[in-house]
């Protein structure tokens, strides 16, 4: 996600309704976007403004240096990670269905931080920034406060892959815990080894706990917020663990359409390791420097270069640092 600068007032109002022209979709518009949409709050993040700040470590499994040079997947390493509510309002319920939770990760080391973005679904809600642009613009509240239902739905007709994020969201019950659902790399990741071999994987967390979803019953009864409290009551206990899983690509597999569902099911995979979240941090510890997942890649693991998605996202961290500091 990239952006350049924010507009505001009427000018901003007149750009998001104005047709859209290729060159609106840079980190800047869309950010833009994205804010318009979760109400313009100050001081936090475009996506991911509600989140808990976490600290913990990673332990690499024996058969992770096979596949990665990495550092990371040598030692262990400790970790300062987030969970987060999708979007750009801090005051989103914990209760939201059709949500991403988010799980951002850095993996800190003296030759270089390894950093993870990672979401509670398999694909991404859009396939270009472009089509992000589209999906936020269209999703601007107007005088009641609400999205134009007719335009999201017009839009959703249009562009049916952005359907897709929510229609897996919506087939499964609300996460019960930030620690109680999985979590994916939406995009494809190159592994190389030390001898040089590479391989295509998409990343993936597995809970320990299993997947703990609530009941309609169970949801009604929860506040608005419950999930910070629920990780403080669990990380009270002991640790939230997640196995750090590589899905083998295969060929033909698209690395270039974060939309796109890779089947998990018949798939060779790799256990890379543990990761344990062991305690409540403070904000500013996750605050401090932006999880950036295109910058903070040591050499042992890359991105796509044919991914959009994944190119716009640092400059789009950049543009929504730069909003949250003002």
């Amino acid at each position: 996600m990239k952006v350049s600068i924010v507009a505001t007032g009427c000018a901003m109002a007149l750009a998001l309704a104005a047709p859209v022209r290729a060159e609106e979709a840079d980190a800047a518009a869309i950010v833009n976007g994205q804010f318009v949409a979760g109400g313009n709050k100050p001081g936090v993040r475009a996506s991911g403004a509600k989140g808990v700040c976490l600290t913990g470590q990673f332990t690499p499994s024996a058969e992770a240096a096979g596949l990665s040079k990495a550092p990371h997947f040598a030692k262990t390493v400790p970790v300062t990670a987030r969970f987060s509510m999708g979007g750009s309002n801090p005051g989103i319920s914990d209760k939201a269905k059709p949500v991403t939770r988010g799980f951002a990760m850095r993996l800190r080391d003296p030759a270089g931080d390894l950093v993870l973005v990672i979401i509670s679904a398999p694909v991404f809600s859009a396939r270009t920034p472009q089509q992000l642009f589209d999906f936020v613009s269209v999703r601007a509240p107007g005088p009641d406060g609400k999205p134009d239902a007719e335009k999201v739905k017009a839009f959703a007709a249009a562009n049916p892959e952005t359907t897709k994020q929510a229609a897996w969201l919506n087939a499964r019950p609300v996460p019960a815990s930030f620690a109680g659902v999985d979590y994916w790399g939406v995009h494809a990741y190159t592994l190389t080894n030390a001898k040089g071999e590479a391989k295509v994987v998409k990343l993936k967390t597995v809970a320990d706990a299993g997947q703990l979803g609530l009941t309609d019953e169970e949801l009604k009864a929860k506040p608005d917020s419950f999930y910070a409290d629920e990780l403080k009551e669990r990380l009270a206990k002991g640790p939230a663990s997640f196995s750090l899983v590589a899905i083998h690509g295969e060929a033909g597999d698209p690395t270039a359409d974060p939309t796109a569902l890779w089947p998990e099911e018949n798939r060779k995979s790799t256990t890379l390791g543990t990761l344990a979240i062991t305690a409540l941090e403070p904000d500013a510890t996750c605050d401090a420097a932006t999880f950036d997942p295109v910058v903070d890649l040591p050499a042992g693991i890359a991105g796509p270069a044919d991914d959009p998605m994944f190119a716009i996202r640092s400059p789009a961290y950049a543009v929504s640092l730069s909003r949250r500091a003002q």
